[in-house]
């Protein structure tokens, strides 16, 4: 019989220092080209400057009539009906104005235009009622985009901004970083399929599916490595054959101090463990590792355990791996709405609902943090970071969160 282990080889390391040693070999992938109209999600992976000024002419900013500014008030002469599509073959000349719909190129001779509702037409005579000035109401060559005017960073996200941004410009393919394949693995010989008959003793796999979704969310391919049973040899070969696919494997369970708690042994024979112990509450055994250019993440057991240390460590390096200029999720102050007690000897990050009340971001929590209440991170927005003692924070207190969903 295996013998546990009474003190970890590995040293504790903060929860920034975990964060330095993964990002720092969490390089983008290589670049792939795509349509540019179905890229949502995806990562530029050059900037993009526009081939052509927008608009490419000069353009009437609403419904009115296009005409010469020097005439002044006087009555002019309607001559044409112009609408968006249509390039006009006119000229205005003095006395002279025509109808025109928003967008479309003001007729040369033209140098204004003048909205409808400042205007009176009757049998094709125009009567102006106030006075406009050249250039007023259009829209002037390159007024939104000038001829090679950068309009995306590499490193942007493309979001439906983005996309209609590229076809207005023409651009139907675009450079992105490759997104990522990520491999989840569960080890455990109490482990069984969520849709087969649990024996006594038994458990779910709720965490391979759910790690399976944490990284289809942050913009990666996925694939499931099934479960690997509590024997050295199946698990290490189980984690060899998932690194030939993924990029990105992820381990669940099996990464603490008990006598079946394998991975970290294995992780030291194929490749080299980084940090094998993180300061941090939930998720203390968490190991960081690679195998040549592939990250392994050992995350832990239990479920929320194992949420939680992805969101603060493996999801930062899957974005990054995209090409993402901010992979990290935003950081922001909240209040309190009841009082939080914090662990003695680690940071804790608890799961709470985060929403805009009196001017201020507040933060409720979700009830019992257990690492296996699964219910504690239902609904839950944000993870506020309370640093370690033995004093409760009182309701009304600031602390720091992470944002991980919309704001309720």
């Amino acid at each position: 019989m295996s013998e546990m282990l009474r003190e970890s080889p590995y040293p504790m390391v903060s929860v920034d220092e975990a964060l330095r040693l993964i990002m720092s070999r969490a390089a983008p992938l290589d670049v792939e080209e795509v349509d540019a109209l179905t890229a949502d999600g995806r990562v530029l992976a050059e900037g993009i400057r526009s081939p052509e000024a927008v608009p490419d002419a000069p353009r009437a900013a609403m419904d009115g009539y296009a005409l010469r500014a020097a005439d002044g008030l006087a009555e002019r002469r309607v001559v044409a009906e112009l609408t968006a599509g249509v390039t006009p073959d006119l000229l205005i000349g003095p006395g002279m104005a025509a109808r025109i719909m928003t967008g479309t190129p003001v007729p040369a001779g033209a140098d204004a235009m003048i909205p409808v509702e400042f205007t009176e037409e009757h049998a094709g005579a125009l009567r102006v009622l106030r006075a406009v000035q050249p250039g007023d109401h259009v829209h002037t060559v390159g007024q939104d985009i000038a001829p090679g005017a950068p309009v995306l960073e590499p490193g942007t996200v493309l979001g439906a901004p983005e996309v209609g941004l590229l076809a207005a410009l023409g651009l139907t393919r675009v450079r992105v970083y490759r997104r990522p394949r990520v491999g989840v693995l569960s080890t455990g010989d109490e482990i069984v399929e969520p849709g087969t008959v649990r024996p006594a003793g038994g458990v779910r796999d709720s965490n391979r599916y759910a790690l399976l979704a944490a990284a289809r969310e942050a913009g990666c391919e996925t694939r499931s490595l099934g479960i690997a049973r509590d024997d050295p040899a199946v698990q290490r070969q189980a984690i060899l054959q998932g690194l030939e696919h993924t990029d990105v494997l992820i381990t669940s369970g099996g990464a603490s101090m008990g006598a079946r708690d394998l991975i970290k042994g294995i992780l030291t024979e194929i490749g080299a463990i980084h940090f094998g112990r993180v300061a941090f509450k939930p998720g203390k055994p968490t190991t960081f590792a690679t195998v040549g250019d592939k990250l392994i993440f050992g995350l832990p057991g239990y479920p929320v355990s194992s949420l939680v240390s992805f969101e603060v460590f493996v999801r930062p390096a899957l974005r990054a791996l995209q090409g993402d200029a901010r992979p990290m999720r935003p950081r922001v102050r909240v209040t309190l709405a009841g009082p939080v007690r914090p662990a003695p000897d680690r940071p804790e990050y608890q799961r709470v609902v985060v929403r805009w009340a009196d001017g201020r971001l507040l933060a409720t929590t979700t009830g019992a943090q257990g690492s296996s209440r699964l219910l504690s991170l239902r609904g839950a927005n944000g993870l506020i970071l309370v640093p370690p003692g033995d004093r409760e924070h009182p309701a009304g207190a600031e602390l720091e969160a992470l944002l991980t969903g919309p704001l309720m």
